[in-house]
């Protein structure tokens, strides 16, 4: 498939019509696929990504060419995020190193510092307003490392039996993260104690059986946790404290954090909610009578969802923050989901996709920039940064 071929819209249940629609192509990447991205959110439109070449490649949306390339490591880089508040800082990680990097020092940059708490290949990292610095990795461990004393702070262990392939901090919690890995576990964890608080096994009989993700016509592979994505405190006027959830069945789960970490005394068992054009709508037993919100809602093939596994979940960074889930796949798609309607039981209306673009290749990445147009950015198998427009 050429990269001169459109990506065109394609057809869901009730998705908003557009037309057939080509992205602008950024090149910066020598070679190989690009792995993954990250937006600023300090100066809207800048976009940073990193690739199988190593290199770490800047792009100003309003312009054409690559603004910096810097050749950070000699193997593929897996992982990248800014340093919260100094967003000329930057962490990539590659094969078992966390490397940070001044981008004011411009292509010649060298690392600024260098971290090999991890023993096997890092997955993803993310940076925590306080300076904490957690990497995820292939034997199922993550590494907190404090990076204002430079040292390795905890290390979060026994949750995960296989790869652990994502992690995210909650920002409205400061001493929480999650995790997610190739057990089917969803885990959260007190990391100033090395401590889970919660697990939700995606693979437990009760889980599958509840789930459309069995019938006919879904994907058949595990419920693999590929990718998290944490809503931002105060979106969509501060009702929801959320996570999304990738998964290798090709389905994606949003989950109440709030109810999840909250006593076990205090809650009833969660609800849980689809389309109804879904056959896992279900309604729970005792003491789910008093709760005016959805708990947890599940985005699936009958919506109109992917049909392969889900890589990568982000939330809308444009127009009303949050109020749009984008997931991307390996079945070359990419869907936005309007999913708070289906949060919120006193509505009675559900989660549905508003748009689903066919992006040609499998989706390896995705993220998106507060900006009215240029504003949803795919990496996909190929060495292009493709930008799309959603308003």
């Amino acid at each position: 498939m050429s990269e001169a071929e459109s990506a065109a819209v394609v057809p869901g249940p009730a998705p908003e019509a557009a037309a057939e629609r080509k992205p602008r192509r950024l090149r910066g990447h020598k070679k190989g696929a690009v792995t993954c991205c990250v937006a600023s959110s300090a100066r809207p439109g800048v976009v940073a990504s990193a690739g199988e070449d190593g290199c770490l490649c800047w792009f100003d949306l309003r312009t054409k060419d690559v603004l910096l390339t810097i050749e950070a490591a000699n193997k593929p880089i897996s992982s990248v995020c800014f340093k919260p508040g100094n967003e000329d800082f930057v962490y990539a990680s590659a094969g078992n190193e966390i490397l940070s990097f001044d981008v004011r020092m411009g292509p010649q940059s060298k690392p600024l510092e260098t971290y090999n708490y991890n023993r096997d290949e890092i997955n993803q990292i993310a940076v925590s307003s306080k300076g904490f610095l957690a990497a995820a990795d292939d034997s199922g461990d993550v590494k907190i490392v404090n990076t204002i004393q430079k040292c390795l702070y905890k290390r979060l262990r026994e949750a995960h039996t296989s790869i652990c392939s994502t992690v995210q901090f909650i920002p409205w919690r400061p001493w929480t993260a999650i995790t997610g890995g190739l057990d089917s576990k969803l885990a959260a964890w007190d990391f100033s104690k090395g401590r889970a608080l919660f697990s939700i096994d995606y693979g437990s009989p009760e889980l599958q059986n509840g789930s459309s993700s069995g019938s006919a016509g879904q994907c058949f592979n595990p419920a693999f946790v590929h990718s998290l994505a944490v809503s931002e405190e105060g979106i969509l006027g501060g009702f929801y404290k959320v996570c999304a959830v990738a998964r290798g069945d090709g389905a994606v789960d949003v989950v109440d954090l709030e109810y999840e970490l909250a006593p076990a005394k205090s809650k009833g068992p969660p609800r849980t909610a689809t389309s109804t054009m879904s056959s896992k709508r279900t309604e729970p037993g005792d003491g789910s009578s008093n709760q005016s919100q959805v708990k947890r809602i599940h985005l699936d093939f009958t919506m109109g969802g992917h049909t392969a596994a889900v890589s990568c979940v982000a939330f809308s960074a444009f127009g009303e923050k949050g109020k749009f889930l984008v997931s991307g796949g390996n079945d070359a798609s990419v869907k936005i989901w309007d999913w708070s309607k289906g949060f919120s039981s006193e509505t009675n209306s559900d989660a549905e996709l508003v748009l689903d673009i066919d992006v040609k290749k499998k989706v390896n990445w995705l993220c998106t920039t507060p900006t009215d147009s240029d504003n949803l950015i795919v990496c996909d198998t190929s060495k292009v940064v493709k930008v799309y427009n959603f308003r």
